[in-house]
């Protein structure tokens, strides 16, 4: 008992402050003695050469360099910052290794916002709403608050009517799922839609409203963000306008009233109660059909379709006329970004010349198949229109699609559950990291170009090497401040170890591994790994921290993705992650970044 305990605590805990702190790797002195010209200090202007040539900030200024030099000696030598203006060594690596002070990203919206919202990727969740599971968890305005605050643009709202039809509740349908109230859902996101960015916010309707409850939504949506809210002065947009003409602006996004058809069988359904039970075989029955001439995607977002008094698109002015009585007319005027319904094959539908832009939206089921068939056909439709995907029903524990194929085919709504964790969500994170995680990422100019003969970019064409990055993985610190439930195992540190890798084309991706550092809670591993990439611009560096622990599965330690084509080069400090996305408090990596043309091996 004696070795355990000391004073009557642990002595996991008394042995804690003995964790040594690592020095500066090899690399860092070097560098330091290099920029410092072999002298023990390096001055600001010295450090103003490093950051311009290896660090690659070109913009970079003395009064830059000469606040580093300030915050470094304030945070570390509160008496030395009044006697002197240069860094040791161990200021230099202190520095280096600081993720606020010195981070692999950057923090300024760099793309250009001026074109339009179909040339960019946009941070778009799925059911919104959802706290949990998609079939029996809570419905509430929480984790739409906890989206927009993380920077998701794009909100999924479900729409339907309560028992007594005289208010909108939002749930999944069908579903064991409590509803929460439409007002105080629209409320969270007034509240909310521009904490992390000043860039439009999209909200995306499954509606399942007669008119008259439409005409409600539309008032609720008026008088809750006012003139927050962009109505479009004509129905007929040809093009979208951009995120920098909407910025603080919030969009509507759904299928107008008339283009709605009622199924046969619908008025059969029972409305849906505030707490009505709904059998688990409407969830987790059969996938929906494939692709026929009359069906493209006639399930859940295409399959947004009122339960009363739909219109028969045969008598259109009838129909006008009903929605006007109605008061529909003013919901439907609200409606900026038309989601488009699907009447002939889909690739048809991709082809088809419109004089006006719009949405449409494919399951992920159907999306891969449409990517498998013609998918120049589908990069082709999103260079001036909106492609929204979403999981497939059989999703019901509220997992993840992988984002990636989305993207190389120019989808600009690649709708992910939120509430979930996992590597598809991860890449989500990493992606939306570009841009100063503003929410909109600039597509890259191939997906938006038309080349020689009408051709567009083949996303199962092979393509020559472009570019090289090199990573170096010297050290990592923190996990004892982070990981509580391994601190009482002081006694036999753990052994660390960092899997580094690309996710992105096929041709691209691939994974390797540090060597396990054994019994040390600050690990040096120092090893170095070189990646070929044919297409940077979509790339993202996946990092992930794990424990050895054999004869058991390796412990997770942290992770975080990184967008390739926003790395800044040089020496960073690497923030980790939880794996439901979260930063946590003092895990980070000590990392090299280093590009090189197709024609330059490293």
């Amino acid at each position: 008992m004696g070795s355990y305990l000391l004073c009557g605590l642990p002595a996991c805990f008394t042995r804690k402050h003995k964790v040594a702190e690592a020095g500066p790797p090899a690399d860092v002195k070097e560098m330091f003695k290099k920029y410092a010209e072999g002298g023990t200090h390096m001055t600001v202007e010295q450090l103003w050469q490093f950051l311009a040539e290896v660090q690659g900030h070109g913009g970079v200024s003395i009064e830059d360099a000469e606040q580093i030099v300030d915050q470094v000696l304030q945070r570390w030598h509160h008496i030395a910052r009044f006697t002197r203006r240069s860094l040791t060594v161990e200021d230099f690596h202190h520095y280096l290794f600081s993720t606020d002070l010195n981070p692999p990203l950057g923090n300024q919206v760099y793309q250009d916002m001026t074109a339009p919202l179909s040339h960019y990727f946009i941070y778009t969740g799925h059911n919104s709403y959802l706290i949990g599971n998609q079939f029996s968890s809570d419905c509430s305005d929480v984790p739409i608050t906890k989206a927009l605050k993380r920077g998701v643009r794009v909100i999924e709202l479900d729409l339907w009517p309560n028992s007594a039809k005289d208010d909108v509740l939002v749930l999944h349908g069908r579903t064991l799922t409590t509803p929460v109230e439409l007002i105080k859902c629209l409320r969270a996101i007034k509240e909310n839609a521009f904490s992390a960015s000043p860039y439009p916010v999209i909200l995306t309707f499954e509606d399942h409203l007669n008119p008259h409850l439409q005409a409600k939504v539309a008032q609720m949506i008026t008088q809750t963000f006012g003139a927050m809210l962009y109505s479009p002065e004509s129905e007929c947009l040809k093009e979208f306008p951009s995120p920098e003409e909407l910025k603080y602006r919030i969009i509507i996004s759904t299928k107008p009233p008339k283009e709605r058809r009622e199924k046969k069988g619908i008025n059969n359904r029972k409305d849906i109660s505030a707490k009505g039970k709904i059998s688990t075989e409407d969830v987790l029955g059969k996938e929906p059909p494939d692709l026929t001439a009359n069906q493209a995607d006639d399930e859940r977002s295409d399959y947004d379709t009122s339960e009363h008094n739909q219109c028969d698109e045969d008598n259109t002015e009838a129909c006008d006329r009903a929605t006007r009585a109605s008061g529909a007319l003013a919901y439907k005027r609200l409606i900026a970004i038309h989601n488009g319904k699907l009447k002939g094959c889909l690739k048809e539908e991709l082809n088809l010349q419109l004089e006006k832009v719009r949405r449409i939206s494919l399951s992920e089921q159907k999306f891969e198949k449409a990517a498998v068939s013609y998918g120049t056909d589908v990069v082709r439709f999103t260079q001036k229109n909106i492609l929204r995907i979403y999981p497939k029903q059989t999703r019901v524990n509220s997992s993840n699609y992988k984002p990636m194929i989305g993207w190389i085919h120019g989808a600009q709504m690649v709708a992910l559950n939120m509430q979930g964790y996992g590597k598809s969500l991860w890449l989500m994170h990493g992606m939306f990291r570009a841009n100063a995680g503003c929410g909109y990422v600039k597509k890259p100019n191939f997906l938006l170009k038309e080349g020689p003969d009408d051709q567009v970019f083949d996303p199962k064409e092979k393509l020559p090497v472009k570019k090289t990055l090199k990573v170096k993985a010297y050290m990592g610190d923190g996990w004892y401040l982070d990981f509580k439930q391994m601190n009482c195992k002081f006694w036999s540190p753990p052994q660390f170890y960092t899997r580094v890798g690309i996710a992105g084309v096929p041709a691209d991706k691939k994974m390797k591994s540090t060597k396990k550092k054994v019994d040390n809670w600050t690990p040096v591993w120092d090893d170095e790994f070189t990646f070929p990439l044919t297409i940077p611009e979509l790339a993202l560096l996946r990092v992930e921290v794990r424990k050895y622990s054999m004869p058991e599965k390796d412990e997770f330690a942290g992770q975080t993705c990184l967008p390739v084509f926003q790395l800044r080069p040089g020496i960073h400090a690497v923030p980790l992650f939880d794996r439901k996305g979260e930063e946590l408090g003092s895990a980070r990596l000590l990392m090299r970044f280093e590009f090189y043309e197709a024609d330059v091996l490293p």
